[in-house]
């Protein structure tokens, strides 16, 4: 009989919570318990899984006993104040949120890219960023044949990114913005509806956000390339679900765009959809709800020797979040460190 984990979720109630129990379940992980962990106004609430009913029960200290691999998705604030103790009851935890990535000692985990680091961890394993994720595996092939020095990248990330609240409010402005009423931004700082925000996240002293920031150090750190150059601009669009990047590189060795295609076709995670005479290339609303990474419209960059330009698109809340953590998770077992 195969091994079976206990395994607690933490942020159950949330999106990518409710998208862990779905991704559990269609993957058959191997749970003997689960523990479904969320704030107190959360309390007496039920959540399905595997066609059974579960308590959610209120987050604590002690919420980790006998608990082997813990899926947090509950903030960094939250984390920062309860994986240690889960660390302490002996739990491996996977973490969603931006509190332990750039720590020295925390593996920065995406498993089709830099999946050996999992054995180096401490008790915390770092998920990345939602945008950084579905970037560094499309580029981790190339950079393997012709070494990335450079990467210039904007994003268009979809609303769902900052939580259900988000998604809600773009619902209701769009309703109000076609019936002609005031649209008045509670959740972003400006209209989303019809509308691009150049803001994800704060601002900081250097001009750029904390956001974009995020992608420029997880991305060194991932790739293990410190000197790497990577500049970032990160657009809140209105779209529900789904990440969509466009993504220049400049690589040391030249690469051919009909290279790259061979290389993404035979990489893990990655679907290349990329005619686009005939119209085909990765779209937010073709994304949604599936796990792959889709790459299109590479093509040569002819400002630069040796520049790549592609589009890159990856449902944010699956490989960007809850995917990634359980495939972290599915490694820790078949690797027996947990």
């Amino acid at each position: 009989m195969s091994k079976t984990y206990n395994v607690a979720i933490m942020g159950a109630t949330g999106a990518v919570g409710n998208c862990f129990l779905r991704i559990l379940e269609q993957r058959k992980f191997p749970i003997k318990h689960l523990r479904l962990l969320a704030s107190e106004r959360s309390k007496g609430k039920d959540l399905e899984f595997s066609g059974k009913p579960y308590p959610v029960e209120v987050l604590t200290h002690d919420s980790f006993k006998d608990i082997d691999i813990v899926l947090a998705s509950a903030g960094a604030s939250r984390s920062l104040e309860f994986l240690p103790s889960a660390v302490k009851a002996g739990a491996v935890c996977v973490d969603n949120s931006s509190a332990f990535r750039m720590e020295k000692d925390t593996p920065l985990v995406v498993p089709e890219v830099n999946g050996t680091r999992i054995k180096d961890h401490k008790g915390i394993i770092a998920n990345p960023n939602c945008s950084t994720i579905q970037m560094v595996v499309a580029l981790k092939p190339i950079h393997d044949a012709a070494k990335i020095k450079r990467i210039v990248v904007t994003t268009f990330q979809s609303v769902s990114g900052g939580g259900q609240k988000k998604v809600t409010e773009l619902w209701e402005q769009s309703k109000d913005f076609l019936a002609k009423k005031k649209v008045t931004p509670k959740e972003f700082p400006h209209q989303i509806a019809f509308n691009l925000l150049p803001q994800i996240d704060v601002f900081l002293d250097n001009g750029y956000t904390k956001e974009e920031m995020k992608m420029v150090n997880e991305t060194r750190k991932i790739m293990e390339a410190p000197d790497m150059q990577v500049n970032a601009t990160c657009v809140r669009v209105p779209v529900f679900y789904a990440h969509s990047e466009s993504v220049n590189i400049e690589t040391e060795k030249h690469i051919s765009p009909d290279e790259v295609r061979k290389l993404l076709a035979k990489a893990p995670g990655v679907k290349v959809i990329d005619d686009p005479k005939s119209g085909k290339y990765p779209m937010p609303i073709d994304a949604e709800g599936l796990d792959d990474t889709f790459v299109g419209r590479i093509r040569q960059d002819e400002s630069v020797k040796n520049g790549i330009s592609m589009w890159v698109v990856s449902d944010n809340i699956r490989k960007g979040a809850a995917l990634n953590a359980v495939q972290i998770a599915e490694d820790l077992i078949k690797e027996g460190l947990v």
